[in-house]
């Protein structure tokens, strides 16, 4: 079945959204507007990316990944289903 509904995201600005949430070591970094908008579209991010707090990921690349593996061009789509 074909989806009905598509959402246009900005692979890079989502990308550089949340490696400055993953680099800011303050808590108000869930005041950011990428978290609130993202507790609504897909909630399930928000733990890979306090998992990658955790890891100490430092590089923008491995978020990078990320975000290709759930909404870019060759998506799996059994990631993105459980986000």
């Amino acid at each position: 079945m074909s989806r009905i509904f598509r959402l246009s995201i900005d692979e890079d600005v989502l990308t550089d959204e949340l490696f400055a949430f993953v680099c800011d070591p303050r808590s108000t970094r869930y005041q950011r507007t990428v978290v609130k908008e993202l507790r609504a579209l897909a909630p399930g991010v928000i733990p890979v990316m306090e998992m990658m707090i955790l890891d100490g990921v430092d590089e923008r690349r491995h978020v990078a990944e990320y975000v290709a593996a759930v909404i870019g061009d060759g998506a799996d789509q059994d990631v993105f289903y459980v986000t």
